[in-house]
């Protein structure tokens, strides 16, 4: 507990454990620096690689990026998660996202190339098993890493309608519906052969989404429709400037809450990039690139006041902090924190 009976916020950082992380790190945030302090770690998922929230705070979701596949639910108490169980089987392989949806934990599943949907129970925890899995299909001209299906990411658009996946391996971003447990394909909306989308962040107004391609280092801005569930791409941008595609692979995006700034980040060149929307959001244009702080920059994330910017170095095993400035969008180094085979950073 903060000074003055203030609630300390929290960061909670993934891990590979297979490479030596530490399960789920929890970590005090500095609201004047951006600094993390370690407070506690749990064990007993093995590869909790990626973290989600519940609405309320009080449970943190994890995928266990396994072959097996599976998500597990914690009790967030004080500064230690309290494992509520073991992993639930998610009915696809290798798991790499997740994210909370309308009464379900919705996983994306790499290795099957599939997204799943797990039940949530009144009090946080999870159903013995999945409600429902859509299998994606199809393949991509990238041999070896697009010979079948790789969803890599599933989330809610802003509106709360739908459920976007990203597959890296069909080249396509499908926009499903949720419907009492099961996922529906709506359509699926295909991007440029070869660019391999891995993440995809909204615009804060909602009526753009820039979706980061792994395997040809770029942004492709796309139009959003919420009201009928529609994808439109309109453009392409670098990342980088000058450097092959086999020596860049893209990794993590997020827009800053005023939507003026967006940031990626770049593992083999290790840098996090900055990039500017247009007005109207759809034009983006390469400001710059920084150094990331570390080595195989995994993901990136926001504090909530959109003032810090976070890395997680996964091979340097650490998280940088940035401090953003506020009229350019540049970020400046803050400092790092011990992460062994950091992979996400999550806020409460």
């Amino acid at each position: 507990m903060a000074e003055g009976g203030r609630r300390r916020q929290r960061a909670f950082i993934g891990s590979f454990t297979a490479a030596g992380g530490l399960g789920v790190l929890t970590t005090a945030v500095d609201p004047d620096s951006g600094a993390l302090t370690v407070l506690s770690a749990v064990d007993g998922v093995p590869d909790p690689s990626y973290l989600a929230l519940s609405p309320a705070g009080d449970m943190l979701y994890a995928v266990s990026e396994t072959a097996d596949g599976g998500v597990a639910a914690y009790r967030v108490h004080e500064d230690k998660p309290e494992l509520t169980g073991p992993p639930v089987p998610v009915g696809g392989s290798g798991p790499t996202h997740l994210s909370v949806f309308s009464g379900h934990v919705l996983t994306a599943n790499y290795g099957s190339g599939s997204v799943t949907a797990v039940p949530v129970d009144p009090v946080g925890g999870l159903a013995a098993g999945a409600s429902g899995v859509l299998q994606h299909t199809g393949s991509g001209p990238h041999t070896p890493r697009q010979q079948g299906p790789h969803a890599h990411q599933v989330q809610p658009d802003p509106s709360g309608r739908w459920v976007v996946s990203v597959d890296l391996g069909t080249d396509s971003v499908r926009v499903c519906a949720l419907d009492g447990g099961t996922l529906t394909l709506h359509r699926e909306i295909a991007l440029r052969p070869g660019s391999g989308p891995r993440h995809l962040a909204f615009h804060p107004r909602g009526e753009h989404a820039y979706v980061l391609n792994e395997l040809a280092p770029t942004v492709t801005v796309c139009r959003w429709d919420a009201a009928d569930g529609g994808l439109r791409p309109v453009g392409e941008t670098p990342v980088l400037s000058g450097v092959p595609s086999g020596d860049a692979y893209p990794s993590g995006i997020v827009v800053s809450p005023d939507g003026r700034f967006v940031w990626t980040a770049t593992r083999g060149q290790d840098v996090v990039s900055v990039l500017a929307p247009d007005a109207v959001g759809e034009g983006l244009r390469l400001v710059a690139t920084v150094p990331c702080g570390g080595v195989w920059p995994r993901a990136l994330a926001l504090d909530p006041t959109g003032r810090f910017l976070y890395c997680a170095n996964e091979r340097s095993g650490d998280v940088t902090w940035f401090v953003v400035d506020p009229d350019t969008g540049m970020p400046r180094r803050g400092g790092s924190v011990v992460a062994p085979a950091a992979s996400c950073v999550v806020f409460d």
